[in-house]
Parts: C-alpha cells; structure tokens; sequence
C-alpha cells in the first residue's frame, strides 16, 4: 500500500513539473498567412460619346403641331410663363406672367398680360400696334407692318416687347422652329400634363435646351421647359399652354382698345433694358414674357 502511494505521489510530481515547463516555455510565434494578391485594376469602360442627331419620329411630332397651329384661321390660349431670378439668398425665386392671347391671320392680334408686375396689353389690327399700362394708363402706338411676323419682329426690334411664344403664333412656325437646330429626339409619352396625352420632344440650338410636350392626339402644344447654354446658374424657365380655341369665332373690336386710345401717349421704343440681339431666337427668347413699352423694367 505504501509503495504504491509513493509512485502515485512520484507519477503526479512528474506530471506537476512537466505542466509547469510547458506553461513557462513560450509558444511559437504565430504566423500570418500570407496576404493574397492585389486584384488587378480594371478601369470601368468609357462611356459612349453623346452624338447631336436629328431624330425623325420627333421632327414628325413638332411638324404635325406646327401645320395645326399654321392652318388655323383664328385661335387663342393663355400662356403662363414661370422662371426663375437669382435670389441674394442663393436659391432663385419663381416669377410668374399669364398672357391671354387672342389672334385671327395675317393682321390682328391681342395679347393681355395681367402680372406678376405691372400689367400691360397689346393690341394690333393690322395698321397700329399698341402697347398699353393700364396702372399709369400710358400708350406706345406706332404704324404697324401689315402682317403678324412683320409686326412681332418691329415690336421686339423696335421696343424690346417679346414674348416666349411668339413661335406658335407665326405664319410657319415649323420654319422657326427647325431653323438653327443640332439636336431633336422623342423622350416618351406623359398623361400629367395638360390633362391629356402628349409626346415629349426636346429640341436644342446653340442657345436653348427645351423640352416640349405635345397632345398626341391634338397636336396642340401644352408646355415648354427650357435652360440657356451660356445662363452659368442653369435657371429653368417654363411654358404652360392652356384654354386652346382653334377657329374661334372672334368679337369686332377685339383688337382695338377705347381705353388704350384715350391715355396719356408716349414714344413706341426701348424702354431702357437692351433687347436680345437680333437674331435671337425669339422662341422662349425672353423669360420674363412682355417686356411693356409703358412699364419700368422689373428689377
């Protein structure tokens, strides 16, 4: 019995000292795996570069619009004009212009242009154009070109009175329209606009970038959105076309006005802001609307 409890005794010693060596022996450095290779660069490829093109379908959509609106006799809109001025804030405000336009070719037109700003309304029958400010209740007449385009383009040369629309309203808008462009392409259809289906188009020159939707079904034009190339704050600039009347039956005397013809006269020219230069598009040439004869410039 005693021997045995000695070698036990002497087999746990062992074992004690055998632990105690390994616990105080330091163990091998651990090795980390080699890292594996770098994946190789690949450089995502270049992206196809844009080419101006003149797409067909889209040409086919902005001729159908323009023989509607050239074919009509008579017609009136309104057209709300929303662009944007820098603010000092930094972001730009909206300003607002609704045109209530009435016209019958070649010779006689009416536009009424209630605000934001100072109101105005031009009248022209053919032989007088008239600008008038109803708030002063001042007038610019002068002997007017016997057709619309001629009038339009004495107006704008003559007075710095544009409007974005002037396009639609021209004998062949289609011509001044195309003339100058480098890029037409159909975008898709829309059901939001106008409350009626329409053909997106964008359509660009050197300028102007716009984006034109068009009733698929009437050919009437319902909105223009534009930006200008050079405008470095990228302001945006919207067209909306409503209350469209083809061939309308017009009232005599629409294109005259007693209150025009009784105000206070002045000269039919510049009122001191500079016109865009001739030769400008006049298509969405001007984002403020009218710029009245009788009126001070907005500031």
């Amino acid at each position: 019995m005693i021997s045995r409890s000695v070698t036990a005794l002497a087999l746990i010693a062992g074992l004690l000292i055998i632990c105690e060596a390994q616990a105080q022996t330091p163990a091998p450095p651990v090795t980390a795996p080699a890292s594996p290779m770098p994946a190789p660069k690949v450089s995502a490829p270049a992206a196809p570069e844009f080419k101006l093109k003149i797409e067909p379908r889209a040409v086919d959509v902005l001729k159908a619009t323009c023989a509607r609106l050239a074919a009509a006799k008579s017609m009136s809109f309104t057209a709300v004009v929303s662009y944007e001025f820098p603010s000092r804030l930094g972001p730009p405000l909206v300003y607002t212009v609704r045109n209530d336009v009435m016209m019958q070719r070649p010779d006689k037109l009416r536009i009424i242009t209630p605000g934001d700003g100072p109101s105005s309304d031009l009248y022209y029958d053919g032989k007088t154009m008239a600008e008038y400010s109803p708030g002063p209740d001042l007038v610019a007449m002068a002997a007017a070109p016997p057709t619309i385009d001629e009038a339009m383009r004495a107006a704008y040369e003559n007075a710095a009175i544009y409007y974005p629309f002037t396009d639609i309203i021209l004998s062949d808008p289609y011509n001044a329209l195309i003339s100058g462009a480098t890029l037409v392409f159909y975008v898709g259809k829309s059901e939001e606009v106008g409350g009626t289906e329409t053909d997106m188009v964008v359509w660009a020159d050197n300028d102007v970038f716009l984006q034109i939707w068009i009733g698929t079904k009437d050919k009437l034009p319902r909105r223009v959105r534009a930006i200008y190339r050079n405008d470095p704050l990228q302001l945006r600039h919207d067209l909306v076309l409503t209350n469209w009347q083809i061939d309308p039956v017009i009232p005599p005397g629409t294109f005259t006005s007693q209150k025009a013809l009784a105000a206070k006269h002045i000269p039919f020219a510049n009122p001191g802001s500079e016109p865009p230069p001739v030769g400008t598009p006049l298509f969405m040439a001007a984002p403020a609307g009218s710029a009245p004869a009788a009126a001070q410039p907005k500031p």
